[in-house]
């Protein structure tokens, strides 16, 4: 795409003239930035950085229609493709000053606002080389703004459809700002229509200011043709806390980042994290915590299931900076083999630059706990409901975390699906 194009598309968003200058920035520095580091993955010759971002729609829109359900009084978006198609906020939140839009609206009618916490704080631009293709083509998105002492008690959805009856990379940028003492939980939901080959390349950002309290939830499920990157990163405050519930259960090849900066003193974050790979596909994903704050807390815990030829990583680092005194850094990681030619890594890493710290480590890679089968089989239970129960339990710390019960069936069923499929 070039700068002529990156113009037009902006004017025709009329988006104001700091969002034009950070695309041009970019467009022109990010090739020049490195790779994301994720260990142990050999992604660099894949496609994340498609060019085409500005497709035209034909009926596969109007068909988009079956997404558009809920009632009134449910927070709630959906996105198909780069268009919204539907977007509602109950009367009470409007009138307490919350902000739940697409992010080209706010970007019109809040651009003070958006300036001062998009790609500032959490996640920089010049970062890789993703995040600086980001910056430049950037098409869809949503803003959710909470003000300060805002408390709400339903969880806000989003659900974003990845149009790939198109050829279209889905750049979409999620921008949370949770004001002082405020509280909101949020659960995004990403699946894919179609089938032609597209990149994505997915940004959250997640700013929590002094007390404020997010529960952030997600269920990604992108399909096969589907090579994605995906960086979700909390930007905490003093005595906030972030608390992230991931379901990983795409079908293509995914690079990951995962990551919570603790910056402020009493600042908390828990990272629950689930994944499946199958076939042939590769999963790497990092999880990192890095501890800033006096007294903070990061805790990460991500379990992991690989079936046939596939292979998934998990990166767990750990990093508690020098004067962080009282801080506390936990991690787990475990993955769970169900094939002789699957592949699976789980590493932990600990960066320790101060000394008055608790932190730790636990890491695992194996296959099914005979004893549990033994167990279950001996219940006159056979053997592919029997793995299929293992798995559950080895994956629930996650799928309880989720606040939605609809969602976490909706998880247990992809689960279900996914090892129905290679038991066949």
């Amino acid at each position: 795409m070039s700068e002529i194009e990156v113009r037009m598309l902006s004017a025709f968003k009329e988006e104001p003239t700091w969002m034009n200058n950070l695309r041009l920035a970019n467009l022109s520095t990010y090739e020049t930035l490195p790779q994301p580091d994720i260990e142990k993955v050999n992604f660099h010759r894949w496609n994340l950085t498609d060019d085409v971002i500005n497709a035209e729609y034909g009926e596969e829109l109007i068909n988009s229609q079956q997404y558009q359900y809920g009632s009134g009084d449910v927070a709630k978006i959906v996105q198909y493709g780069k268009e919204t198609i539907m977007e509602q906020l109950p009367q009470e939140l409007i009138e307490a000053g919350v902000i739940f839009t697409d992010i080209f609206t706010a970007l019109q009618d809040y651009p003070e606002l958006v300036e001062k916490y998009y790609m500032t704080k959490a996640i920089k631009p010049d970062e890789n080389k993703l995040t600086g293709y980001h910056a430049a083509y950037m098409n869809s998105g949503v803003f959710l703004y909470i003000p300060k002492n805002v408390v709400i008690e339903e969880p806000l959805e989003a659900l974003f459809v990845q149009n790939s009856f198109v050829k279209e990379a889905m750049n979409k940028h999620i921008l949370i700002v949770a004001e002082p003492n405020s509280s909101v939980t949020y659960v995004e939901k990403y699946i894919t229509e179609g089938t032609e080959k597209n990149s994505a390349n997915i940004v959250v950002e997640v700013v929590t200011r002094p007390g404020a309290q997010v529960k952030f939830s997600a269920v990604d499920n992108l399909g096969v043709n589907t090579t994605a990157f995906i960086s979700r990163r909390g930007h905490l405050e003093r005595d906030s806390v972030i608390e992230w519930a991931i379901g990983i259960m795409n079908d293509g090849n995914i690079i990951a980042d995962f990551d919570s900066d603790l910056i402020g003193d009493g600042s908390n974050s828990v990272i629950k994290a689930v994944a499946i790979s199958t076939e042939r596909q590769i999963q790497g994903i990092n999880t990192r915590v890095t501890n800033y704050g006096n007294h903070s807390v990061g805790h990460i815990l991500q379990h992991g299931v690989i079936l046939d030829r596939a292979t998934l990583t998990f990166n767990g680092i750990g990093h508690i900076i020098k004067g962080a005194k009282g801080a506390d850094a936990q991690q787990e990681s475990r993955v769970l083999m169900l094939s002789e030619s699957a592949r699976g890594d789980a590493n932990p890493i600990l960066l320790i630059d101060e000394n008055e710290v608790t932190a730790g480590h636990a890491a695992s890679v194996g296959r099914v706990d005979p004893e549990q089968m033994f167990y279950l089989l001996s219940r006159g239970i056979e053997k592919e409901e029997a793995e299929r129960l293992v798995i559950r339990g080895f994956l629930g710390a996650v799928i309880t975390a989720i606040p939605l019960k609809e969602i976490r069936d909706e998880l247990v069923e992809m689960i279900d699906k996914k090892l129905t499929r290679a038991d066949k």
